[in-house]
């Protein structure tokens, strides 16, 4: 296995001095200033109505008492001393089980109902204060830390490397936080990613990220597929494609309404004919759509857009899903110097490998 030279990515700027590494996909999720709320789109494959509405009673919980910190480490369910996105079914039994394990320990510690509850926007501040860490959002881990410059750019870079018969992905992405020379590194935790990408996004400017709603009034609808041919020869759509994106094809600028009726009119043809075989993506010209866009085209799967007056990164973990250590390098006198995602650490290297392994004709 080989390393290649770092690649450049591009740059972010971060002006709140706050950092948010989080799946793109979940950043709809963000709640800001205000107490989150679980919507709808965290229910499409909750079918279960107790699930449903214990998911809807989540609590958050602090860890308070003279040994609040110790106890929080010893009982090591999430970084720090805060419990969010606890179930509301889960809520008394893990209270009992966390009282039980101070006992056992000579813990003084106790939890406390946090009410309302903690703020996505409070959440990165608890990191901040611990150093740098994973919270929890919407069930799914994210990190944040401080510390960045807030008056210049940051550099990103990916390092790739051939894997052999895994062939050449990124081993990891760093970002350049001071060109001092760093002696000492801190894990700050795992993110969580189950749609193949990542953002790198300013803590304030996530207030203003626009996920699904439309920039400017404006959507496109794309489709693929092994019937694609014949649904354009039916609909007169245009191709779409893009350097990574080969097959497809639609229909782009619509007003939402008329995307909208192209986009049901597309799934009804679909299902009219069960050998019709497509895929439909609706796609209003939001951040995201914005952002998969620069991704989609770039040669190295990374795109920049501005968001809030700041600069955001979103990028391809090149791995697929997987939950992957962010690490923080310090300098001598303990400023930050270097931020770095490690993305082909050994544990994926591994699961890769039993996978060819179990699935290899040789």
């Amino acid at each position: 296995m080989t390393t290649d030279a770092p690649t450049l990515l591009g740059a972010i700027t971060c002006p709140s001095g706050r950092l948010v590494i989080a799946d793109t996909g979940y950043l709809g999720s963000w709640s800001g200033d205000t107490p989150p709320v679980a919507d709808d789109s965290m229910f499409s494959a909750v079918d279960d109505p107790a699930l449903h509405e214990s998911i809807r009673a989540s609590a958050d919980l602090a860890v308070a008492g003279p040994h609040a910190e110790s106890a929080a480490r010893s009982f090591n369910r999430q970084s720090g001393t805060w419990l969010y996105d606890i179930p509301g079914h889960g809520v008394e039994q893990l209270t009992s089980i966390f009282a039980a394990h101070c006992q056992a320990h000579g813990f003084e510690a106790w939890l406390e109902h946090q009410e309302p509850r903690v703020a996505h926007r409070e959440r990165v501040e608890h990191a901040v204060r611990a150093g740098g860490s994973e919270f929890i959002m919407n069930g799914v881990s994210v990190v944040a830390i401080g510390g960045l410059p807030t008056d210049q750019e940051v550099t990103v870079t990916a390092t790739p490397r051939d894997y052999g018969r895994i062939g050449v992905r990124w081993e990891s992405i760093s970002l350049s936080v001071r060109s001092t020379q760093p002696t000492s590194t801190r894990l700050l935790g795992h993110v969580g990613v189950d749609a193949s990408r990542l953002s790198l996004v300013d803590a304030d400017a996530l207030g203003a990220w626009r996920h699904e709603e439309p920039i400017d009034g404006m959507a496109d609808v794309a489709f693929w597929g092994r019937s694609v041919q014949e649904a354009v020869a039916h609909f007169g759509a245009f191709s779409l494609a893009s350097p990574g994106e080969d097959g497809v094809y639609g229909w782009a600028d619509l007003s939402v309404d008329e995307a909208t009726d192209r986009a049901i009119a597309l799934q009804r043809w679909k299902q009219a004919v069960p050998e019709r075989m497509i895929a439909v993506d609706f796609r209003p010209h939001s951040h995201h759509w914005q952002v998969m866009a620069k991704v989609r085209a770039a040669e190295h799967e990374a795109g920049t857009i501005e968001v809030d007056g700041t600069r955001t990164m979103c990028f391809m973990t090149s791995w697929g899903d997987g939950f992957f250590p962010v690490a923080a390098d310090h300098d001598a006198d303990g400023h930050l110097a270097r931020i770095r995602i490690m993305l082909g650490d050994p544990q994926r290297q591994d699961q890769l490998e039993a996978m060819y392994d179990r699935f290899s004709l040789d």
